[in-house]
């Protein structure tokens, strides 16, 4: 069995390699389907865009006039944004699981009207959406991997690939894990850190289900100011450990923009 210290370098390892792979020539395809001319400028992206506009994803459907798939829309905010943006000839699709959630969307489509003419919901878990392959020139997954049941995940992105065209192209937003949690800061942060998707897990679910990989941009969030409870519940986990220094979530977890496109 790897050690923790062995763990950790293969995952250093593996975010070294993936910033490279930015510059590379699929992070290059990959920069210019959102606009950008190389994955170095698109790495640089989060310092010049508002965060929100798309959580997290605003770059994620310019120019698009076409169809885009959001993966655990929740109440439907993202497709609500993208609406206009793409156009009353172009569709956006929300998928969840959740009725309660799609309840609330559909009285939010009903009380806008013909302004989001384009939109519609589909009750579906997202490991398994009924709708046509290449459907999608755009899909958006925010803040939804860590929610999926762990043995599950890999299941997203092969239905992320079957959905997408031909040259169609995934914007995710998600935490994700940076290097492990030591074991007993593991145990002792509970649901808030046992969730978290490790960034090579994740560009191994992107390769396995057909992409040729994927681009991480970390935005950069300042992660102890991200949540008060899970910091709260770090600096308990730090005492419980008879730890004197402060624990840095940034050292651990990061929020990231993911891109790839589907060749």
């Amino acid at each position: 069995m790897k050690s923790t210290e062995q763990i950790n370098d293969q995952i250093q390892e593996h975010n070294s390699t993936a910033s490279r792979t930015i510059a590379s020539k699929y992070g290059d395809t990959v920069a210019k389907s959102f606009g950008y001319v190389t994955g170095e400028e698109l790495s640089s992206a989060p310092a010049k865009m508002k965060l929100g506009s798309v959580r997290g994803n605003p770059i994620a459907i310019d120019s698009l006039k076409k169809t885009i798939v959001d993966l655990g829309t929740g109440f439907g905010e993202d497709i609500f944004l993208a609406s206009p943006k793409i156009g009353a000839t172009s569709k956006a699709i929300g998928v969840d699981h959740c009725d309660a959630f799609l309840a609330v969307a559909e009285k939010t489509k009903a009380s806008r009207g013909s302004s989001v003419s384009n939109v519609s919901f589909v009750l579906a878990d997202v490991t398994s959406v009924p709708l046509p392959e290449k459907t999608a020139d755009l899909i958006m997954a925010n803040y939804v991997i860590v929610l999926i049941p762990r043995k599950d995940r890999h299941l997203v992105f092969k239905e992320m690939y079957r959905l997408l065209k031909p040259g169609g192209r995934v914007a995710m937003s998600s935490g994700l894990a940076k290097k492990p949690l030591p074991k007993k800061l593991r145990e002792e942060g509970g649901s808030a850190m046992g969730g978290v998707v490790a960034i090579s897990d994740c560009d191994k679910w992107f390769r396995e289900a057909g992409f040729k990989g994927a681009v991480f941009v970390d935005t950069k969030a300042d992660m102890n100011a991200h949540s008060s409870e899970r910091r709260a519940e770090m600096a308990r986990c730090s005492n419980a450990c008879g730890s004197e220094k402060k624990t840095d979530l940034n050292e651990f977890h990061g929020i990231y923009m993911i891109f790839a496109v589907k060749e």
